[in-house]
């Protein structure tokens, strides 16, 4: 690929790289805007880490693997207007109509038919859950409780940033069973120990994902693997638009060559542009800056940046379905490793139709935050005999094959972080970053987040180029107490601010 020199007059060339939901928002805006857009993904196939790609069973069926269940929450916003231009009907998605939360000793919880609003919402789930007693709300430190409905973009991040997650949950007083079947499953959705999270972050994914979320906690699936579904149809818009998609092509380094930039992929390959959209994960983004002297000025935030624990996949393919009384997807608390647990064949079409050829189940299994160097085989073990602790049935099933994935690439919110951490505009002009890690002046959290770092990335170039921006939706930014309130409920048991805790 030779650098790009032939433009129409007045035409800007953007080279995104990364092909995940940043990238791909990205590009596609761009692209709308008559932006010449060159999209580099390292793989060969788009979706980053809510891609697919193609393998095959023992007995050479073809399936498409993925990195893992994700859930299309009604509120993501800007994920579905992003999906709306391959699917303006969104028929490729199909509701839950809810997902228990299962724990120990048969232990229940449910997030269907709540109120939407706050207080009601929390008010009803607290009256009916079987984890919650009058006399454990009794016990709560109600100071600190009524601080997840102050939250404020500045001041949250200002006071509770150096408190870890786990200290915040300590200071509730929340009775032991209450506590991990309303909040520990919570906070390990984000791939972050507690022990290691930033309080405030965790406030701000209570108030995003349950006090400011008017559409409720149950939420869509997509029909069919994401490759089918989602990347075929969108790798089509994009080429209707004019993007040329680099797949398969590793970005190396941004040069600053003639007044223009120049992004070096690998085989000697060069790509000349205007502007340059940095959608990777935070590995590969710091690579990508280390390796680029015209970049130094993103050095110290982007160095900053770190990844959190290990997180596992185990998808198994059983030779006989679970009882049918399971739901499609349930997440799990007090079953060693285990976080949830999805039933494939119950929501997606090449699940089932690989079941009923089997007369089986495609199950799949998650392991958030996992310990540090822990060995597979321990993670295997752990995984399995917690599956046949949750669902017995799975106990006496032969596993006919699997896919068991390790991956340690999710963004850490650490205590302390905040302050470090990165937004979407860069010291260096022209350049900007998109990622489910990026600070954004709202709310937003896992494909929602990455999604709409993506289309505020473009904006910051359309606006360079003197062209319209488009929509960036996003919900109430604070909750529903005001912001004054907040250091008089600020919780009790504070550790002292880390350096450069502040916020930006």
């Amino acid at each position: 690929m030779q650098p790009t020199s032939s433009r129409g007059a007045g035409q800007r060339h953007v080279v995104v790289i990364g092909g995940g939901l940043a990238g791909t928002a990205a590009a596609v805006l761009l692209a709308e805007r008559g932006v010449e857009v060159t999209l580099v993904e390292r793989e060969v196939y788009l979706g980053g880490r809510a891609g697919a790609w193609t393998e095959h069973l023992r007995d050479g069926t073809a399936f498409e693997m993925e990195r893992g269940f994700h859930a299309f929450f009604r509120h993501y916003a800007n994920v579905r207007a992003l999906l709306r231009r391959i699917d303006p009907e969104l028929s490729l998605l199909a509701p839950l109509n809810d997902y228990p939360l299962l724990g120990p000793g048969g232990a229940v919880e449910s997030f269907s038919g709540l109120p939407t609003c706050t207080p009601l919402n929390v008010a009803a789930l607290l009256l009916r859950s079987p984890s919650v007693r009058l006399s454990d709300l009794a016990r709560v430190d109600v100071r600190n409780a009524l601080t997840m409905f102050t939250f404020d973009p500045e001041q949250t991040y200002l006071d509770l940033d150096a408190m870890t997650a786990k200290e915040y949950l300590d200071a509730l007083r929340l009775a032991p069973e209450a506590r991990q079947m309303l909040f520990d499953v919570f906070a390990h959705s984000f791939f972050n120990p507690d022990g290691d999270y930033s309080a405030a972050e965790l406030l701000a994914m209570f108030h995003f994902y349950f006090l400011a979320n008017r559409e409720g906690l149950v939420f869509d699936v997509v029909k069919e693997p994401f490759s089918t579904a989602v990347w075929r149809p969108m790798e089509r818009y994009l080429r209707s638009r004019g993007v040329a998609i680099a797949s398969g092509r590793e970005a190396r380094a941004v040069e600053r060559e003639g007044g223009r930039f120049v992004v070096r992929l690998g085989a000697g390959e060069r790509v000349a542009c205007d502007a340059v959209v940095l959608a990777v994960t935070v590995p590969a983004v710091r690579q990508i800056v280390a390796a680029s002297p015209a970049l130094a000025a993103l050095e110290g935030a982007v160095g900053s940046l770190e990844v959190t624990r290990p997180f596992a996949v185990w998808r198994l393919f059983l030779d006989r379905p679970c009882a049918p009384e399971r739901a499609p997807f349930a997440g799990t608390t007090g079953f060693g490793l285990l976080d949830n647990i999805s039933l494939y064949e119950r929501f997606e079409g090449e699940s089932r139709r690989i079941a009923q050829a089997t007369g089986g189940s495609v199950v799949e299994l998650h392991g958030y935050a996992l310990p540090e160097n822990m060995d597979e085989d321990t993670i295997r073990a752990d995984l399995l005999s917690n599956l046949h602790l949750a669902y017995p049935e799975t106990a006496a099933a032969r596993v006919l094959d699997e896919r068991f994935l390790l991956r340690r690439d999710c963004p850490a919110f650490r205590p302390g972080s905040h302050g470090r951490r990165p937004g979407v505009h860069t010291p260096v002009p022209s350049v900007v970053l998109a990622g489910d890690y990026v600070k954004l002046p709202f709310p937003s959290g896992l494909m929602e987040r990455a999604t709409a770092s993506g289309f505020l990335a473009a904006n910051a170039l359309l606006e360079r180029f003197g062209l319209p921006a488009g929509e960036v939706a996003h919900g109430p930014t604070r909750g529903l107490l005001p912001a004054r309130l907040a250091r008089l409920l600020r919780p009790s048991r504070r550790t002292p601010a880390r350096p450069g805790a502040s916020a930006a």
